[in-house]
C-alpha cells in the first residue's frame, strides 16, 4: 500500500476505528446518508442510485454554502 500511495501521490491517514469524527470524509458520508436514503423508500436501486447522484451534483455546485438541500 505504501508504494502505490508514493507513486500516485497519496497520503494514507490512519485514524482510530472509535473516532470517526477525525476522519474529514465521514462528515460527507453523512451529509449523502441523510438526504439521500433516512426516510425514503426507493423503488428501485437506479432511482436510488439517482439520488445520490442529484445531491453529490448538488453538493459539487454548493461547496461553499451554508444550506441544505431541499428534498
Amino acid at each position: 500500500m505504501g508504494e502505490w500511495a508514493e507513486a500516485n501521490n497519496v497520503e494514507i491517514a490512519y485514524t482510530p476505528t472509535n473516532s470517526s469524527w477525525l476522519n474529514r470524509i465521514e462528515a460527507q458520508f453523512t451529509a449523502l446518508r441523510e438526504f439521500t436514503l433516512n426516510g425514503t423508500d426507493h423503488a428501485s436501486h437506479r432511482e436510488q442510485g439517482s439520488m445520490i447522484r442529484r445531491y453529490i451534483a448538488w453538493r459539487n455546485r454548493h461547496t461553499t454554502a451554508r444550506s441544505t438541500p431541499s428534498r
